[in-house]
């Protein structure tokens, strides 16, 4: 992200909190916490900060854009969702819903908490093996199981319910049928009125060779996809990306920002798996290194919402990431 920004003409200064060895290099290192709002407000106005871009979930849902719509701090433009847009990933329920509601294709769902235990249990014996089971709130990516057998299923459902396996975040388990297919993401940059399709990515979530063990947060990823052409693109466009745009203008939803979109092709067709609202790693090292137009440029035309009267220019070369991880990940 900061590597992305700094390339602008409009950037007069960058800082970013809190930053890592990387971002030193090239930036301002900051010690703020993520979601300190009034630390990060008082930063802000001492250095006539006039954006903030946000990159983990967690101020998000917590609310930040809605923090700066103050007298005060309504000059800052924020990048991200309304604290109700980022319901779309605090919630897979909320985001299972939504798609509901605005005819977005997904798996077939249903949610369980721990007094629903039972009917949990016995909604997995009516699905047929793996068993898709995803903590309904925020877990780091991590939070997802994928299961082979039906008895552990239900052990894993009892684990997350009862036993706090992800902690507040599998208080309610989203349980689904399971999507036979081949994963990608798309990433769209919209002011909540009109959007632009970022370049496409494929991250290998798996920690073992071959798409083997334990789901992680990302051991790599690749863009463009080699598999994805102009006709999976377009039905992707018209029945993924559009809906949910309009669904934000139908629901009043304020957002302004990134919607990555995590999609399953079954038999070349696109199906959400999720939404995030924020870019993600790895996929964002493959994607934002593929914009060569003023990524700034873009973000600041937001304030104005003059999206639309942006040019998106997209390298046609590939990018690819591979992460380096702790023996033992993700456990």
């Amino acid at each position: 992200f900061a590597y992305s920004v700094i390339k602008s003409t409009l950037l007069t200064k960058l800082f970013v909190a809190p930053g890592n060895a990387g971002t030193h290099e090239i930036a301002t290192n900051v010690d703020l916490g993520i979601t300190d709002f009034p630390a990060i407000k008082i930063f802000v106005l001492e250095n006539n900060i006039s954006m903030v871009i946000v990159g983990p979930e967690a101020p998000l849902v917590e609310g930040i854009y809605d923090y700066f719509q103050t007298e005060e701090l309504k000059h800052v433009n924020v990048i991200g969702p309304s604290k109700q847009g980022a319901v779309l990933e605090g919630s897979k329920e909320f985001a299972k819903e939504f798609m509901k509601r605005n005819k977005v294709p997904t798996a077939a769902y249903k949610s369980f908490t721990k007094e629903t235990l039972l009917e949990g249990m016995a909604f997995i014996d009516s699905l047929k093996p793996p068993y898709v089971l995803k903590a309904d709130g925020l877990a780091g990516g991590k939070g997802v199981l994928i299961i082979e057998h039906a008895d552990e299923a239900k052990d894993s459902l009892e684990e997350m319910l009862i036993g706090g396996k992800f902690g507040a975040a599998s208080n309610k388990v989203v349980i689904e049928e399971f999507l036979d297919g081949i994963e990608m993401s798309v990433f769209v940059l919209t002011d909540g009125k009109s959007y632009k399709i970022m370049p496409n990515a494929k991250d290998y979530k798996r920690i073992g060779e071959g798409d083997t063990g334990l789901n992680t947060g990302g051991m790599g990823a690749v863009s463009p996809v080699p598999f994805v052409d102009d006709v999976l693109m377009q039905k992707i466009e018209d029945r993924i990306i559009k809906p949910t745009i309009e669904g934000f203008a139908k629901e009043n939803i304020i957002y302004k920002g990134f919607v990555f979109i995590g999609l399953m092709i079954v038999n070349g067709d696109p199906e959400v798996i999720e939404y995030n609202v924020r870019m993600g790693d790895p996929e964002t090292e493959v994607v934002l290194p593929r914009i060569s137009s003023d990524f700034l440029a873009h973000l600041h035309a937001f304030a104005k919402a003059e999206l639309h009267k942006e040019t998106l220019s997209i390298d046609p070369r590939s990018a690819t990431t591979v992460m380096c991880v702790a023996g033992g990940y993700p456990e």
